[in-house]
């Protein structure tokens, strides 16, 4: 296995980013079922966001252009650490951990404000990880006011 095969195995999650329909859910749903059987605490969610974001950048960046396609769908490393983001710091249950990817599934498919602009103007690997750490931190978001408006 050579460096471009290590890379590309990051960005496409292994056989992820092949799926024959909708590969960015199926990246999806492995970081949520990966949340949901390992419950990682905060502080291995702090460390493991920020590593999968740097390796997803690197990854993307290369694998972009060894598919000579601009952020190809089988990258999924992005909607991977885009979901880690929908989770952080929020209290761990099945029923959080299955709204926050359906959340983030809507913010990142519906590329809202300044998703959309980021995604069309921020270019190679960075471009395709943020704009799937926005649609995490606005998942995140719409999942606490969620959380704060069933308690009262």
């Amino acid at each position: 296995m050579n460096k471009d095969d290590i890379l590309k195995f990051i960005a496409t999650v292994g056989p992820l980013g092949y799926a024959p329909v909708a590969p960015g859910t199926a990246g999806s749903a492995l970081s949520c079922l990966v949340y949901i059987l390992f419950r990682p605490d905060t502080l291995m969610l702090a460390v493991v966001i920020p590593a999968v974001f740097m390796a997803g950048v690197a990854a993307s960046e290369r694998v972009e252009v060894l598919l000579n396609e601009k952020d190809s769908s089988h990258i999924v490393v992005d909607e991977l650490a885009g979901y880690l983001v929908s989770v952080f710091l929020i209290p761990f249950s099945i029923p959080n951990a299955l709204l926050a990817f359906l959340l983030f599934r809507a913010f990142d498919i519906t590329k809202p404000p300044p998703i959309r602009w980021m995604e069309r103007h921020v270019r190679g690997g960075l471009g395709i990880m943020i704009d799937d750490i926005l649609a995490g931190v606005y998942a995140n978001l719409a999942l606490r006011l969620i959380l704060l408006m069933s308690k009262g």
